[in-house]
């Protein structure tokens, strides 16, 4: 009868560690993906909901719009040059530096743009300028992530 009981348990256990998929090594945890995809979707709704109700001309608003989407591809961009650099895969000295320039104008046009803009109030600035940072800086953590899962899958 013990023996029985043993057997089930023993084949409980063996169910629950097929149902859990262990995570490969250098892979992300599936907490850190999914808190990097939130502050990324969060921060670039943030940033275009802001910018919609804001009350600048169209212009204003495309060019930040601009800026935004310019931010975002050169800091990825970059995120890639210095991996693939790092990991000993070719990248051209001008790729690496059009990178880093991008990403410095890209960050200058919305610092240069809000410090000039004479009909956003303060706090706005700040939302915007916040907003536009946390957008950076999690699409570069969304794009380490697809990287390392890559990795570790084709690892095993």
């Amino acid at each position: 009868m013990s023996n029985d009981n043993e057997v089930l348990v023993d084949n409980e256990k063996r169910n629950d560690l097929k149902i859990k998929e262990e995570r490969k090594e250098g892979e992300p945890t599936q907490a850190f993906k999914g808190a990097s995809w939130a502050a990324l979707l969060v921060g670039v709704a943030s940033y275009l909901i802001g910018l919609f109700n804001a009350t600048m001309q169209l212009n204003e608003k495309g060019f930040y719009f601009a800026v935004l989407v310019f931010g975002l591809y050169s800091a990825i961009s970059l995120q890639k040059a210095v991996r693939d650099k790092d990991e000993g895969i070719p990248v051209t000295t001008i790729y690496y530096g059009l990178s880093w320039f991008a990403l410095i104008v890209s960050i200058s046009l919305m610092a240069i743009g809000l410090y000039n803009a004479g009909s956003v109030v303060l706090s706005e600035k700040g939302f915007f300028g916040m907003a536009f940072v946390l957008s950076l800086f999690a699409a570069i953590t969304v794009q380490k992530n697809i990287r390392d899962t890559q990795r570790a899958k084709e690892k095993a």
